[in-house]
């Protein structure tokens, strides 16, 4: 993605939100999917060893000058941080804890973006609409999935201790890696820095292969259609299409407010499966998703006055 003109920066900015809030909300069901007939670590790899093999022969193609080892340093470091640590957490916790609950730790993301954001302190810390927003909005996933919480926490709470525990530090991962990446990875374009971070993760998630020892027993003949479908789309609107827009956000945009897809995310998962899984949708349900697209929209006013003040002071 390029910013040539202000107008075409503003255009941009919507499709790239548009694409992380309902890409991204679809992925949920689509891990799932992937993972029933693929091994975690063994699908993570190909994930994003495709991604970035494709990536990176459109960067080739197009003349993407992709700059040395040493240079793309900290690029690789964010790309293990936020797509192994975080995104590798996700697919390995949703091979039994429920989606519902997963999407509601996952969607702590927010929280951590400001907790561990130490540049901007004085700034999130000090606006009420960022700092209700992000209350707001972990409320509103609560109560989006309370049903589903509940039956988690009567079931599995003590059983799943493991996989809720590693849900939460993927959180504070994904977290990390992106704040790093928007402090530390520069010198390249977007399209390069996913490019290479996608590559990282693809090689990062090798050992949990071999530790797992998931290539036994594992035929590709024997994977569902499904699950090829799941990886096809996982690479290329998943990763190749959401991820690029995601690290693009973040050059141009604030953490905490791109950080507002964890919200957005479950509402569309949950919109999706009403409208094509036949899925009944209640009446908390339906205040849960007002409730979280008025907190996205507490956390935007931030930037918006602030976009508006230094418009004013510029004329």
């Amino acid at each position: 993605m390029t910013t040539p003109t202000k107008t075409t920066s503003t255009l941009w900015v919507i499709v790239a939100f548009a694409v992380i809030y309902v890409v991204w909300g679809s992925t949920y069901f689509f891990i799932q999917m992937a993972i029933h007939g693929i091994p975690p670590f063994v699908m993570g790899a190909i994930r994003f060893l495709l991604a970035g093999m494709l990536m990176l022969a459109w960067c080739v193609f197009t003349g993407e000058k992709l700059g040395t080892l040493k240079k793309n340093k900290h690029v690789f470091i964010s790309g293990v941080m936020m797509l192994f640590g975080g995104n590798g957490a996700l697919i390995w916790a949703e091979q039994s804890v429920p989606s519902g609950l997963a999407a509601i730790l996952v969607s702590a993301g927010p929280i951590w973006f400001v907790l561990l954001d130490k540049s901007h302190w004085h700034i999130n810390f000090k606006s009420k609409s960022i700092m209700s927003g992000l209350v707001i909005g972990f409320g509103g996933v609560v109560l989006l999935f309370s049903e589903q919480l509940s039956g988690a926490l009567n079931t599995h709470s003590f059983a799943q201790l493991p996989e809720l525990c590693v849900l939460i530090f993927g959180s504070i991962m994904w977290a990390s890696g992106s704040l790093y990446a928007k402090h530390k990875a520069h010198g390249t374009n977007a399209t390069v820095n996913a490019t290479l971070q996608m590559l990282a993760a693809g090689i990062a998630f090798i050992p949990g292969i071999l530790i797992n020892n998931e290539l036994k027993g594992f035929s590709v003949s024997t994977v569902p259609a499904s699950a090829w479908w799941a990886v096809a789309y996982l690479v290329t609107f998943g990763s190749i299409i959401g991820f690029s827009a995601y690290v693009w956000l973040l050059k141009v945009r604030s953490a905490a407010q791109v950080s507002t897809h964890s919200y957005v995310n479950p509402v569309i998962a949950v919109i999706l499966g009403v409208a094509f899984a036949g899925e009944q949708i209640s009446i908390k349900q339906v205040i849960g998703l007002v409730i979280i697209l008025c907190s996205v929209l507490l956390i935007n006013m931030a930037t918006y006055r602030k976009a508006k003040r230094r418009k004013a002071a510029t004329i």
